[in-house]
């Protein structure tokens, strides 16, 4: 039986690919908030006179987590100006959520109620959900699924992994089909 877990090679190629969507100004501001963040702690604040000075290690632990801290929140921030528009969210208000809300409340906002990626119907280029089996506006079948529960089946599925239903049965489109038997 087919399981629809993603191999190690698919998982990276997908990593590898979000990654890619972080854009380089947000590399930029991430390396000179990491560096803000260095001279802050290493010469800013020792400068204050009213206490006695942090013992290096705790000073060192301090300055490289909120520099690594800082410089993420600028990478996400990048990352949701990237990955909201194909998602059919706007970039700007998405990325005002993140800025504004403390302590990274309006990332996790962001993930937690971001929609699915939208692409286009090869057809008719109508906006489809990635979750669509079928065009809403042509029928035009844009991803595998099972004949009796409908549900999502990878092309080299030989049995549906809900039902048990015979894919082989299925009338799919040839280009849906990855092996011929």
């Amino acid at each position: 039986m087919a399981t629809n877990y993603p191999s190690q090679e698919e998982e990276a190629a997908t990593f590898s690919s979000e990654l890619r969507l972080i854009p380089r100004w947000s590399v930029a501001a991430a390396v000179l908030t990491f560096v803000v963040m260095q001279y802050l702690f290493w010469v800013v604040f020792p400068q204050e006179h009213r206490h006695p000075p942090a013992p290096i290690g705790m000073r060192l632990y301090f300055a490289l987590s909120w520099g690594a801290l800082a410089s993420l929140y600028m990478l996400m921030v990048g990352y949701v100006s990237k990955d909201s528009p194909r998602r059919g969210m706007s970039a700007r208000i998405w990325m005002i959520v993140c800025l504004v809300m403390p302590g990274g409340i309006g990332a996790v906002l962001y993930f937690l109620l971001r929609q699915p990626i939208i692409s286009l119907c090869p057809a008719c280029s109508t906006r489809v959900q990635s979750e669509y089996h079928f065009c809403p506006q042509c029928a035009y079948q844009v991803s595998a699924s099972c004949g009796k529960c409908y549900r999502s089946v990878r092309i080299t599925d030989l049995y549906c992994v809900h039902c048990g239903h015979d894919l082989a049965s299925d009338n799919r489109p040839a280009r849906l089909h990855a092996f011929h038997s």
